[in-house]
């Protein structure tokens, strides 16, 4: 019962945030998750934290701009263009 109203709490606070912080919150605890799965370690952790945190606000804060899509050019820069229809 402890583990549901922990989860429903973590899923409310959420609820209430822009689609960059949530991108970000979600990226984050993915990142940590993965990181400390695959090195066995708090640093590792530490580390999947932090990209998956940076990752998921890049990819949340396009979910804000309506019709804007992220695209990488050839040289792997990422940018945002409107999408095609």
């Amino acid at each position: 019962m402890k583990k549901v109203v922990i989860l429903a709490l973590i899923g409310l606070s959420i609820a209430s945030c822009t689609p960059t912080q949530q991108g970000a919150g979600i990226g984050a605890a993915s990142g940590a998750v993965i990181g400390g799965a695959v090195t066995g370690n708090v640093r590792g952790a530490a580390v999947g934290a932090a990209v998956g945190g940076v990752s998921g606000a890049l990819i949340g804060s396009v979910a804000e701009q309506p019709g804007q899509c992220y695209y990488r050019d050839r040289y792997g820069r990422r940018y945002i263009d409107t999408c095609p229809r």
